[in-house]
């Protein structure tokens, strides 16, 4: 049995993730993890029930209590944007619907017509999208108006999980800024917004700063917590203005932290709120980075291991003789906000063998995580290195490919646990182990290797990059045109 812990839970989309750190070294000393189903009632929807968090998170600390010694603070993260309603006496009234729902996409329309769009990025410095909490609300107000009606509080998921060990009704402002009820330059509930979408302020929790104590569970300090994205920079370290954070999962990320509110008038990136006090973060996500991978070889390649995939990639030049991959396969959120454009290959010849098409699905992630950083950067933030994490970062060719198209060194971490590690760092400044989250980064977060750019790709993938680009606008039109009444 080991030492002393900090504990950090993250409250994921198909399971719940815990690990326990050595709070002197962040050496990790035990993990644990409990799935959960997904339920998808009707094209489009995904829902799942909240107590089926709560078991598994007592699945998940019941084995991290039993490999060390002493638990001396937890922290939560999870998934962002959940909509979870609670009647008068705390019952769930239906299913949590989650991030990756669309059912909502009629309400974010009439929310961004008629200069909607505009007064949303002033308010709450994000447009609106089906997965954001505010349009399940209207929807469940049009569709389920008897359901909508028993609403007294609603939760975000990591919250509900976190308020039914310790009590209360809490969430954080960085969570919370995935609500699109947040002021998010101010770091409190927008009653400009809540009057205009008539919803009640006493159903939404108490807002706290993501490394506060809001409470015990078994004489332990518990942490408010944060949204995955946010725990998953504080696990990499990134508390401030610095390395950027590089997400290679089944979406990707590109985040920057800033000193200052730094949003995009056309609500191109999201600007959310830090885990770090008096910091934000200022986010470019494409919706299918490794989930374009896997697209691939579960549809095409079955039966084939990932590295053999792999190895053939490597076989294939830089470029893969001018084919190009656009990993549109879920439409795209950065820059462009299309959920109706589809993904294709395009430049396809005789020549091409199953190498290039491997190869060019790890370029075309690339471009489009390269399109991230461009809008992150025209927003106004700076970094000339980034800290990879997620399933993707164990290629070391995607991460040299990422690295020269993105012209940046990428630093990886000696722990791919991200939201949950991060998690563990909030709740060691919750009970008093770190001053504050520079120091539990400081004492904690490890570079182990650094993939830089290679210097003999960079200048071919620039002006891949711009077909890439102008590929865009014509498959944008082939998609809408797909999508039109015959």
């Amino acid at each position: 049995m080991s030492s002393s812990a900090l504990v950090g839970i993250d409250i994921g989309t198909t399971s719940a993730k815990g690990i326990a750190i050595d709070p002197a070294s962040g050496r990790v000393l035990a993990t644990a993890e409990s799935s959960y189903p997904v339920s998808s009632p009707q094209a489009g929807w995904m829902e799942q029930h909240p107590d089926a968090w709560v078991t598994a998170t007592g699945d998940v600390l019941s084995s991290l209590k039993a490999d060390v010694k002493e638990i001396l603070g937890i922290g939560f993260s999870g998934q962002m944007h959940g909509l979870v309603c609670l009647d008068a006496v705390g019952e769930v009234i239906r299913p949590a619907i989650l991030w990756n729902d669309q059912r909502s996409a009629p309400q974010c329309a009439a929310l961004e017509s008629g200069g909607g769009r505009d007064r949303l990025v002033k308010l709450t410095g994000n447009r609106a999208l089906p997965g954001f909490t505010a349009p399940k609300l209207l929807w469940m107000r049009e569709r389920e108006p008897a359901a909508y009606a028993r609403i007294r509080q609603i939760s975000l998921p990591k919250d509900y999980v976190r308020d039914r060990l310790t009590g209360g009704h809490r969430s954080d402002v960085a969570d919370a800024s995935g609500t699109l009820l947040l002021d998010v330059a101010h770091r409190s509930w927008s009653t400009e917004l809540l009057a205009d979408l008539n919803f009640s302020r006493s159903w939404l929790p108490d807002l706290a700063e993501s490394c506060d104590a809001v409470g015990m569970f078994e004489g332990v300090p518990v942490a408010a917590g944060a949204g995955d994205q946010a725990a998953a920079a504080v696990g990499a370290g990134i508390t401030g203005p610095g390395p950027l954070s590089l997400v290679l999962g089944t979406s990707g990320v590109v985040l920057a932290a800033t000193d200052r509110f730094l949003a995009d008038g056309e609500g191109r990136v999201h600007a959310f709120c830090h885990a770090a006090p008096d910091r934000w973060l200022v986010m470019g996500v494409m919706l299918a980075a490794a989930g374009s991978l896997a697209w691939f070889h579960d549809t095409l390649l079955p039966g084939v291991d990932y590295d053999v995939m792999l190895a053939e990639a490597e076989n294939a030049s830089p470029g893969c003789d001018g084919l190009i991959f656009l990993p549109y396969l879920a439409g795209e959120r950065t820059p462009h906000f299309d959920p109706d454009v589809r993904g294709a290959f395009c430049g396809l010849t005789l020549t091409h063998g199953r190498g290039h098409l491997i190869r060019a699905v790890l370029e075309g992630v690339a471009f489009a995580l390269r399109d991230c950083l461009d809008t992150v950067r025209d927003v106004g933030a700076t970094a000339d290195r980034a800290r990879v994490s997620g399933g993707g970062s164990r290629s070391r060719l995607w991460l040299r490919t990422v690295a020269s198209v993105l012209e940046l060194p990428l630093e990886v971490m000696a722990t791919d646990q991200g939201s949950a590690f991060g998690a563990a760092l909030l709740g060691g400044v919750a009970s008093g182990v770190y001053s504050d989250l520079d120091q539990a980064a400081g004492t904690c977060v490890r570079v182990t290797d650094v993939i830089d750019p290679v210097s003999a790709w960079i200048e071919p993938y620039r002006e891949i990059r711009l077909r890439f680009r102008d590929s865009y606008p014509a498959l944008r039109s082939l998609s809408r045109r797909g999508t039109d009444p015959v």
